[in-house]
């Protein structure tokens, strides 16, 4: 069996352990960061680099709308309205006109009726946008839709 002495016991007693000054065995501040560090906005370290390399790595470009200005349509699908048919119906959502059963996504604060489901009741949707998929599947139950 091979017996070796274990490099850290060699090192007992010395100052640097084989790295020569105490210097050169430092974390990443003697060596001027980490990495990217050190290519902020001074023409000091790395700059040329960031020049061939990554000339848009610094500076502003672009436009970003404030997320308050942003416009997010409140949707629904066709399966939420034949799922909850009868609690809109008791909200008043759903009503009767003229014999036929009258579903006001607007009262509701939809903006637009989305496809996704199946609708087994024959509803006239009013709505200010429906999906050609949902409209397609609005008349197919026998319904029809309506533009608010």
């Amino acid at each position: 069996m091979i017996r070796r002495r274990k490099k850290v016991r060699k090192f007992r007693g010395s100052h640097t352990h084989g790295w020569g000054c105490k210097k050169k065995h430092r974390g990443g501040g003697s060596k001027g960061g980490r990495g990217m560090a050190g290519t902020g906005k001074r023409k000091d370290q790395k700059f040329t680099w960031t020049i061939k390399y990554a000339p848009d790595r610094l500076g502003k470009r672009g436009f970003h709308r404030p997320k308050a200005v942003q416009y997010v349509p409140k949707v629904i699908n066709l399966s939420d309205i034949d799922e909850n048919f009868e609690l809109f119906k008791d909200m008043g959502i759903i009503y009767e006109e003229e014999g036929k059963l009258v579903f006001d996504a607007t009262q509701l604060g939809v903006d637009k009726v989305l496809g996704t489901g199946k609708l087994t009741r024959a509803i006239v949707v009013k709505a200010y946008y429906v999906t050609p998929k949902a409209e397609e599947k609005i008349k197919a139950a026998g319904g029809e839709v309506i533009l608010a």
